[in-house]
């Protein structure tokens, strides 16, 4: 029952994100969204018994908002006629441990515009995030600590 929770959740999402609800379009997304977790089946049982809805839901909500924040950031720092960017690389220390975790915030951040997740170190320790605008990096860990980082371990529970 779980995974065709889970299915018909990124169906939902599938549809969002590419602005149709055409029958095609649904049953594409059923398609993908089946494959993807035939994919992950493993962890999907490992920690879909785990998922605290209500706090899973307020993580999407924090998602989506920084989606909008940081797409208004991102237009007004193109459209000014001299751009004041400081891109650059910092190492996020990161709490969470679980593979799943680690994989789940990188996504969140590449996918708010003005960020991009580099790289994980070996010891899974570090996350490597470049930043359009690193002009504060130790606000920038700290916006990610308290949103991302800590929605996910409300969300996910050991």
């Amino acid at each position: 029952m779980k995974h065709l929770n889970i299915l018909l959740a990124m169906t939902v999402v599938w549809s969002a994100m590419t602005g149709s609800l055409s029958p095609l379009n649904l049953l594409l997304g059923v398609a993908v969204s089946a494959l993807s977790l035939w994919l992950v089946r493993e962890q999907v049982d490992a920690t879909a018994s785990k998922v605290r809805p209500l706090r899973f839901l307020l993580l999407c909500g924090l998602f989506f908002r920084e989606l909008a924040l940081s797409a208004i950031k991102v237009a007004v720092l193109v459209v000014q006629p001299k751009m004041r960017l400081k891109p650059g690389i910092f190492a996020f220390p990161l709490s969470l441990t679980r593979d799943f975790e680690i994989t789940l915030l990188a996504n969140l951040i590449t996918l708010t515009p003005g960020t991009l997740s580099v790289d994980v170190s070996a010891d899974r320790r570090l996350l490597y995030v470049h930043a359009l605008d690193c002009s504060d990096p130790a606000a920038a860990k700290r916006d990610i600590a308290n949103g991302f980082e800590r929605r996910i371990r409300e969300a996910f529970p050991l």
